[in-house]
């Protein structure tokens, strides 16, 4: 009876180490598989332009922008038709949506000029990919200025665009 018992407890013991190192693994491969999916998300936002309006002055300045300060947002609106819409700071939205809600977002009409369909037609994987590296920066800057309607001031700089025959399409803020 004793050998029964020591028996099944090295079995659970060894069941028990080679479950951890099987977790250690697959922790190992999700970590690398995470690295992978951040670094193939800040070529995408490279790639994408999504510098060229969340974060200020990265035209001008050729991109040579400190990574610390990418995607913060800025309070330059865009006006047109639709009223002034701002860059968002993607690295708020991001630390206060989940990839669920993400997800969602970017196959939903936005207001101009955000290229929102260039973001409905990327797959699930790229857009979370953007989502991850976004996130691993980390939470920064403060929140930009509130949309606002076609006819309503606007405080702040903007560009203005001029539209002809553009239809606008109604989208959430």
């Amino acid at each position: 009876m004793n050998i029964i018992k020591s028996s099944l407890l090295g079995l659970s013991v060894c069941a028990a180490l080679s479950g951890s190192l099987l977790s250690d693994s697959v922790l190992a491969d999700a970590t690398v598989s995470s690295a992978e999916s951040i670094d193939r998300g800040e070529y995408l936002a490279r790639i994408a332009g999504c510098n060229d309006c969340h974060t200020a002055g990265y035209p001008e300045a050729a991109g040579n922008i400190p990574k610390n300060q990418w995607l913060v947002g800025t309070d330059v609106g865009f006006k047109g038709p639709w009223g002034t819409s701002y860059p968002a700071n993607l690295r708020l939205y991001f630390a206060n949506n989940d990839e669920e809600q993400w997800l969602a977002r970017a196959r939903s009409p936005m207001l101009p000029p955000m290229p929102w369909i260039a973001l409905r037609d990327m797959s699930d994987e790229d857009l979370l990919a953007i989502y991850r590296f976004v996130r691993s920066l980390g939470p920064a800057g403060e929140p930009v200025p509130v949309a606002s309607g076609p006819d309503q001031p606007v405080n702040t700089p903007y560009i203005e665009f001029f539209p002809k025959n553009l239809p606008v399409q109604a989208a959430s803020h």
